[in-house]
């Protein structure tokens, strides 16, 4: 039996209004041993798994810091280049007990972002506990637990790994808080602003 031609057109043109209309997210979560990404489409409520992964620094020496900063840079440069994400969503650090720790991090958390906004993308923040609330429907959830979840949300065939599913959870959450944004702009004329978020300088 031949395949109806108007059936089709139908396909294509849900397929071209899909590729107009969708937002593709570039969530990062950083890390100066491991940095997880990970990349979904997201159009409304719909989200479409692209791409998901991390960047490894382990074979440079853990006392070189500036080679592994180099790493992470030009991992999520090539990460970005690849993919050609509209936008990106960043985890936010917090100091924990370990000051040096979080030093580590934060400059690692430098690295990815230095990355993202020479790579021309609006960078939006979020803290792990609004990422889990966003994914699993409260703060305190567990790896595990996110790493469920993302593979749900995305029908995904299988877990991804714990940096990656963090990544992926991040750009969940933007999708999210795009959806949000706007809906709240269809129902009022304020204009929505770029809280906490980077593209050439930082604006609130």
């Amino acid at each position: 039996m031949g395949r109806s031609p108007t059936g089709t057109r139908a396909r294509l043109g849900a397929a071209r209004r899909w590729a107009r209309n969708a937002m593709r997210i570039l969530g990062v979560d950083p890390g100066l041993r491991t940095t997880g990404f990970g990349i979904v489409e997201a159009d409304g409520a719909r989200l479409h798994y692209i791409a998901s992964g991390t960047i490894k620094t382990d074979a440079v020496a853990l006392g070189e810091l500036p080679s592994r900063l180099k790493i992470i840079f030009d991992g999520v440069r090539e990460v970005a280049a690849r993919y050609r994400p509209t936008c990106a969503s960043v985890e936010i650090v917090f100091v924990n007990v370990n000051p040096q720790s979080t030093l580590l991090l934060g400059q690692a958390r430098g690295a990815a972002l230095t990355a993202l906004v020479s790579s021309d993308l609006q960078v939006a923040e979020y803290t792990a506990l609004q990422m889990k609330k966003a994914i699993v429907g409260h703060g305190q959830a567990r790896k595990e637990q996110v790493q469920a979840m993302v593979a749900r949300l995305l029908a995904l065939p299988g877990l991804p790994g714990k940096d990656a599913a963090d990544a992926l959870g991040l750009a969940i959450c933007h999708a999210h808080a795009g959806a949000s944004f706007a809906a709240l702009a269809r129902g009022t004329t304020l204009e929505r602003r770029a809280h906490a978020q980077y593209r050439k300088g930082r604006s609130y």
